[in-house]
């Protein structure tokens, strides 16, 4: 569970800051911001799974926050955090949203997070009979998306044969073209990772398309990829997880 923290006070972020690194749990601070339009920007720029939203801040309200949230294509659940019970909120029936009294008590602030921990994974329960192999992650995009000929361009993750960091760029690859992102390669392995592997410093692949692994001599490998022609370079610190990859694909 991604975490960011909201908070207009240094201070608080501080405290929430220590408190999550004193809790045990499948959980990690995935950033601060201190006003709305820095929190909204944080959650379309990564994967978010939970805001800690203090209700009064500058410019934008809490509770203004949590509704622009709320209408992303992968929205967060929210606690809002205020000296008082927020009544200009409707929290009634939504178990994505809760709340905590300013100050933050350990506690309480433990119990949350395993209520929502818990709201998180039956959310994430897949349908059966529906193959939604990246939306099962709360928070996780479905496609990649670009501009590229003054249109924005998507391509679902499924799709993707693998991805190529070239200086600030990553090159998005599948089987009809490419698409140039501003992302860098450890943002979509920090969301992707249980899709793709890494081969090299600079190179992702998808796990369903790899086919098998070449040695070219002197100690260097490439992997070759399905519905690919082109093999990539992977380095020597890699070649063990992909020879794993392999074997548990039955390849």
């Amino acid at each position: 569970m991604r975490i960011l923290v909201v908070d207009d006070d240094s201070s608080a972020r501080d405290r929430l800051r220590h408190l999550l690194a004193e809790f045990d749990g499948d959980h990690a601070l995935a950033g601060e911001a201190a006003d709305g339009w820095e929190a909204i920007s944080c959650c379309r720029s990564q994967p978010i799974d939970l805001v800690l939203l203090d209700t009064r801040m500058p410019g934008m309200s809490g509770t203004e926050i949590a509704r622009r949230l709320a209408q992303l294509d992968a929205p967060p659940a929210i606690i809002l955090m205020a000296a008082d019970e927020p009544s200009t909120l409707n929290l009634t029936g939504n178990p994505g949203v809760g709340c905590l009294p300013k100050p933050v008590q350990r506690e309480r602030l433990e119990e949350e997070l395993a209520r929502i921990s818990r709201h998180l994974i039956q959310a994430a329960i897949p349908v059966v009979g529906v193959e939604t192999p990246v939306a099962s992650y709360p928070g996780r995009r479905r496609q990649i998306s670009a501009c590229c000929r003054g249109q924005v361009c998507r391509v679902p993750v499924r799709d993707i044969l693998f991805l190529r960091a070239d200086q600030k760029y990553v090159t998005v690859r599948y089987p009809g073209g490419e698409l140039l992102v501003d992302e860098s390669l450890r943002t979509f392995e920090q969301e992707f990772g249980d899709l793709f592997v890494r081969i090299h410093r600079n190179a992702l692949v998808a796990r369903e398309r790899l086919a098998g692994l070449e040695e070219i001599g002197q100690g260097r490998f490439q992997a070759r990829l399905s519905d690919c022609d082109e093999r990539l370079s992977v380095s020597r610190r890699h070649v063990a997880d992909i020879r794993r990859c392999l074997r548990e694909r039955g390849l």
